[in-house]
């Protein structure tokens, strides 16, 4: 098993399931401590080589996904992943994409899709989930 992240530690979100998970941004400098062991890119560009595992879905800022059911086979991968993985979900700037992510593994964790938006800004970034279509891709995610 993974150590799992620290809760508290930059970005790191705990679901009410007690997963963790981090979102970042990745036009910022990687959080000290440790590196994740499997990572959910949202970006509209293949993302940069790292040392970990990874994933890309391609996800058009300000936008939502342009596959939305590969969208949510990774969404549900992160989830699952992240019960003993350190799961790490980031676009650029961290709030928009990566806000619905998160509310989206909210939803996958047992917040209702309507309340998701509202948890994710309490627990993670009071800017999360940009726009209102992704708002409504959260509330319709299941």
């Amino acid at each position: 098993m993974t150590t799992p992240w620290t809760s508290g530690a930059e970005g790191v979100m705990r679901l009410p399931s007690g997963r963790l998970v981090r979102g970042r941004g990745l036009r910022r400098p990687l959080p000290a401590g440790p590196s994740p062991t499997f990572a959910l890119y949202l970006l509209g560009h293949q993302p940069p080589a790292v040392d970990w595992e990874t994933r890309w879905v391609r996800w058009p800022d300000f936008r939502l996904p342009s596959d939305r059911s590969a969208a949510a086979e990774a969404l549900r991968e992160a989830w699952a992943r992240a019960a003993d993985e350190r799961v790490e979900i980031a676009c650029g700037g961290g709030y928009g994409r990566t806000g619905t992510a998160l509310a989206c593994l909210a939803v996958l964790d047992g917040v209702p899709g309507r309340e998701a938006v509202a948890y994710v800004r309490e627990h993670y970034a009071s800017r999360a989930v940009e726009t209102p279509w992704q708002r409504r891709f959260v509330s319709r995610f299941a």
